[in-house]
């Protein structure tokens, strides 16, 4: 692995952590107050590019590969978690599902819109009684001529209410995954209550309905049956995605309490002259530096083309839970101030919880290298 960045990858980061800093973080704690996410910032992210990062430069897009794109994710991360997230829903699993599997017409015809940010994207995988386990998801999909007739229910869907365009998972009548192209206009996805969540809070969170949604076979996204595998395909991205948002959190809160140390005085003495603080700061950096250098490394070997799995969620694994650590250390740093929504890392600590969950649990991916050293050895 190269650990040298390309110059127009740091310009790429360079730029969104000045965007980031003049228009997001100004703004992120009236957003998470408001519980809702602020629509009107949409054309604002569209203009710089952050709606369409992987989508081909021929299709409106900035043409980012995976490294750009985890760079880019970290600093919306360290901006506000509620954007980042809803971009990552937007990016890596709604336009990574059409960059895995859909047709060259299906990309010219979603692919514009959806990098312009004319609308948000959406991917509805989960299910009430399905979450990681996704091959018992019982929304069908029932042939019915030229059409399908999707019905069901799907949980947690990060930006399910606000979407323009969703990737809906069904089951066919082999029980086989299949993905299909919906749009909001189709009277028959109708978008349930919005979850109201412990973080996160400027992030959409719907349950979404099917009822008699009917859909053309041309908007079937993928081989009838094939959708398991390219599921399994956009999470490994997606697991990148969210490490690096998981990052940005993190070295937010530390920098937090950083600044924070080295104002406040107890005894005579700045927080940071303490050894105890000194060493809270010192490893919550290691450990993100280390989780930083594990996503990189993932993304690395997917814009090389080589196998990234078990490092996706090695690096996913790794850095959502140092992220957490880092976050829960810069609290105990700042006191009871930091317990208070004066400061940023309440927030934080609040929204960084959610990254062990999202794109498959700790759990999860404890399971898929397991899997993955065991079958290699």
């Amino acid at each position: 692995m190269d650990l040298r960045y390309r110059d127009d990858q740091l310009a790429v980061r360079d730029a969104v952590r000045a965007f980031v800093r003049e228009r997001i973080v100004p703004r992120a704690s009236e957003w998470s107050e408001q519980g809702e996410f602020p629509l009107p910032l949409l054309p604002e992210l569209a203009r710089v590019g952050l709606t369409g990062l992987a989508i081909p430069i021929e299709h409106g897009g900035a043409g980012l590969d995976a490294l750009t794109t985890a760079l880019v994710a970290e600093e919306l991360g360290a901006g506000d978690g509620s954007i980042g997230l809803t971009l990552a829903a937007h990016n890596s699993l709604c336009i990574g599902h059409v960059l895995t599997a859909a047709s060259a017409e299906q990309r010219a015809r979603w692919l514009p819109p959806l990098a312009a940010g004319t609308y948000l994207g959406a991917w509805a995988l989960t299910e009430p009684s399905a979450g990681s386990d996704a091959v018992s998801a019982k929304t069908t999909a029932v042939r019915d001529g030229d059409c399908w007739v999707l019905n069901g229910q799907k949980q947690f869907i990060t930006n399910g209410s606000i979407a323009g365009f969703t990737v809906i998972i069904a089951a066919t009548a082999d029980r086989r995954l299949t993905a299909f192209g919906v749009s909001r206009e189709n009277p028959g996805l109708v978008a349930g209550k919005r979850e109201k969540k412990m973080g996160l809070h400027a992030s959409d969170t719907a349950q979404l309905a099917l009822q008699d949604c009917r859909v053309g076979d041309a908007d079937r996204i993928g081989e009838i049956g094939a959708a398991f595998g390219d599921v399994r395909k956009v999470l490994d991205r997606g697991r990148i995605g969210i490490g690096a948002l998981a990052i940005g959190l993190g070295r937010a809160a530390v920098e937090t309490a950083i600044a924070y140390s080295k104002e406040r005085k107890q005894f005579g003495h700045a927080l940071a002259e303490f050894q105890m603080i000194q060493w809270k700061l010192v490893q919550s950096r290691t450990e993100l530096d280390a989780g930083r250098l594990l996503i990189h490394r993932a993304a690395s070997l997917a814009d090389a083309g080589l196998p990234f799995t078990r490092a996706a969620s090695m690096g996913k694994l790794y850095a959502t839970e140092a992220a957490s650590r880092a976050a829960n250390a810069s609290l105990q740093v700042l006191g009871g101030y930091g317990y208070l929504r004066d400061y940023p890392v309440e927030r934080i600590v609040r929204d960084v919880r959610l990254m062990e969950i999202g794109e498959g649990t700790s759990e999860i991916q404890r399971i898929v290298i397991a899997r993955d050293l065991v079958a290699a050895s």
